[in-house]
């Protein structure tokens, strides 16, 4: 990927191509297309203790007056958000955002399979046992996510979703289906961006850094491994839910300030997607969806 190639994605609501906005785009193609850049980045990379002192920066009251510029540079609907702007006491409480309830529906009927947050989709409609996942740059495997071949196997033959988010996507993520959700347990330590970009330098970032594992046995889609991806300035990643009975909708959790990612693996024969999510992923092409839209449905 070249220092000034636009990357563009699919808008699924009106179909049409569109240019991504980066934020902070000419800092990031200097963390990971500079020599010295990708040098200071694996240095802050390593260390959970700056992600923690961005969030904390994030979170000083003062941070307030980015509210809203950041909202009106990304076109914001404040209309859906659960709180008026100026209600909210810090950029990370605005960033971590409630919606209003209506504002995401999930579909009632049981064989569909609804989109779990908003962000750039990109599906796999079939894993073959130590298959690279379809990410633009990535190249890592369902073992190398789950951090366990025993734990991987049952998804070889099966599928995958990737949703990928933006720092200004609603950054709630959400139970696509009701059943019994597990524990969580946290894997990897690296906090590296997940843009395309720094996919691009580091394929395997999927693999390092820090994550939430999560199993679902759901009532109509099977077991589905649930992993949330932290990234570069993603303080913490917070679980809402508790162990246990889930509906189709209900919040799992949130990301604090920065973009993120999710991967969530099927078994073989529970999820056949949507035929054009399959077609643009083909071609390395994302697709925005919203959380509780339609992506795909039981064979």
């Amino acid at each position: 990927m070249g220092l000034t190639e636009v990357i563009h994605f699919r808008d699924r609501q009106s179909g049409q191509l569109v240019p991504e906005a980066i934020p902070a785009e000419g800092a990031l193609r200097w963390f990971y297309q500079s020599r010295l850049g990708f040098l200071c980045t694996l240095f802050c990379a390593r260390r959970a203790s700056f992600c923690r002192l961005y969030g904390w920066w994030q979170e000083r009251p003062s941070s307030r007056r980015r509210i809203a510029p950041f909202a009106a540079r990304y076109h914001l609907d404040l209309a859906e958000v659960e709180l008026p702007p100026d209600q909210y006491p810090s950029f990370n409480a605005f960033f971590s955002r409630r919606l209003k309830p209506a504002a995401r529906p999930f579909a009632r009927e049981p064989e569909t399979l609804c989109s779990p947050a908003d962000g750039k989709v990109l599906v796999c409609p079939r894993l073959e046992e130590g298959a690279l996942l379809p990410v633009k740059g990535a190249c890592v495997s369902v073992a190398q996510i789950l951090d366990s071949e025993e734990e991987a196997r049952p998804y070889a033959g099966g599928t995958a979703l990737v949703v990928r988010l933006a720092p200004y996507d609603y950054h709630r993520f959400h139970f696509p289906d009701s059943g019994l959700a597990g524990p969580s347990r946290c894997l990897g330590a690296k906090y590296h961006s997940v843009n395309p970009i720094a996919l691009e330098r580091v394929p395997r970032i999927f693999a390092l850094n820090r994550r939430v594992f999560t199993f679902l046995d759901s009532d109509h889609f099977g077991r589905v491994a649930y992993v949330e991806v932290g990234a570069f300035a993603v303080g913490s990643m917070v679980q809402t839910y508790t162990p246990g009975p889930v509906v189709r909708g209900q919040e799992k959790g949130y990301f604090q300030f920065g973009g993120s990612t999710l991967v969530l693996f099927f078994e073989p024969g529970r999820v056949k997607f949507d035929a054009d999510l399959v077609c643009d992923s083909a071609r390395g092409l994302e697709v925005h969806v919203k959380t509780g839209a339609r992506i795909g449905q039981r064979p």
